[in-house]
């Protein structure tokens, strides 16, 4: 079978044939449809000092996807051939402290797909059925499908603390961020606002319904107060981008007691202003990935009860165009990136 491959070390991806994957006793066989491109695949495709440190070549990369069940292992109920299923890319060890408190996505010795393991990017993948999501909603697209991955962060971060009525400060208008403001918003805030450095992204942002960015390499974000009155500064943070400057800029407009929930992931070690943290009473939390499968059912029941997030997809590449797709994906100024795999 076809797969996109991180052959060795050093910059760039290989489209090459590589075996198709052993399915366990355990496991099912998927046929691949659609792939998200994620910032992680972006950081692998260039080997930057992340991927360095974490990727051993050969390496089949990818983790966000959507497909079709075709196989299943002999001692595997509840998924069927003909499912169409996406899958939680962390593979858990079942044993530690977190797992055993039925707590799986605070695993100690959790593994990545794409990274730590072998990926998605690939006509076929296998997996633990244990990791396998099953979607029941019909009018599911393929391509929403295959970002449950990335909806699922974004959802998980905006869900840490209650925003109704409350106003929401949200940095970063990546695909991710996007999505997390749009939440946000779906829940019932008073106000959200998005910022970013890239008025492309800030437009795609606007155009799917939210109303307030700031654009903070030419606007003060202390001088949009008074556009949706407000006087003392943010209830709820959430910060998307990783930037050290973001992060700083959120705990100085924090109004006291305020909350900041924090998925971006810095390149190089932050300082911070503890004593503002510390007077002002603030709390900031740590996030990564997903609840397993608690953020999968809201996810799901999101979409059902009304939540679109079908256009922050900006770009479709067939799995052949892939070099082109990377090149978008990694340009600063596209929505989410998809591949097809089925076409």
């Amino acid at each position: 079978m076809k797969a996109l491959v991180k052959t060795e070390a050093g910059p760039g991806l290989e489209l090459t044939d590589v075996p198709m994957p052993k399915v366990g006793p355990n496991d099912v066989l998927v046929r691949i449809l659609r792939t998200g491109i994620c910032g992680t695949d972006v950081h692998i495709d260039k080997w930057d000092p992340w991927a360095q440190k974490r990727v051993e070549s050969p390496r089949i990369v990818g983790h966000e996807f959507s497909g079709e069940v075709v196989e299943v292992g002999s001692e595997v109920e509840g998924v069927k051939v003909g499912d169409f299923v996406s899958g939680e890319g962390h593979y858990v060890c079942g044993r530690c402290r977190a797992c055993l408190a039925g707590k799986r996505h605070l695993c100690i010795n959790t593994r990545g797909i794409g990274y730590d393991v072998d990926g998605v990017f690939a006509e076929y993948f296998a997996m633990p059925a244990s990791n396998v999501w099953i979607h029941h909603n019909p009018n599911l697209s393929k391509d929403v499908a295959a970002i449950f991955d990335p909806f699922g962060n974004a959802v998980h971060t905006a869900l840490q603390f209650n925003t109704l009525a409350e106003d929401v400060l949200v940095s970063g208008a990546g695909p991710i961020g996007i999505m997390a403001a749009l939440v946000a918003n779906f829940q019932g805030a008073r106000h959200v606002v998005l910022t970013d450095l890239s008025e492309e992204r800030l437009e795609l942002a606007r155009s799917l319904g939210i109303e307030h960015t700031v654009n903070v390499s030419k606007e003060r974000l202390r001088d949009f107060y008074g556009q949706i009155n407000m006087v003392e500064g943010f209830d709820v943070g959430l910060e998307m981008s990783g930037s050290a400057a973001a992060l700083t800029s959120m705990i100085d407009h924090m109004t006291h007691g305020g909350r900041i929930a924090a998925l971006g992931t810095p390149t190089a070690n932050v300082s911070l202003d503890m004593s503002t943290v510390i007077f002002n009473m603030l709390t900031i939390k740590g996030v990564t990935g997903r609840r397993i499968f608690e953020t999968w059912y809201a996810m799901s029941a999101l979409l059902q009860s009304g939540l679109d997030i079908s256009g922050v997809i900006t770009d479709r590449f067939h799995y052949t165009d892939f070099k082109r797709a990377f090149e978008v994906a990694g340009d600063g100024r596209s929505g989410k990136v998809i591949m097809a795999w089925d076409e």
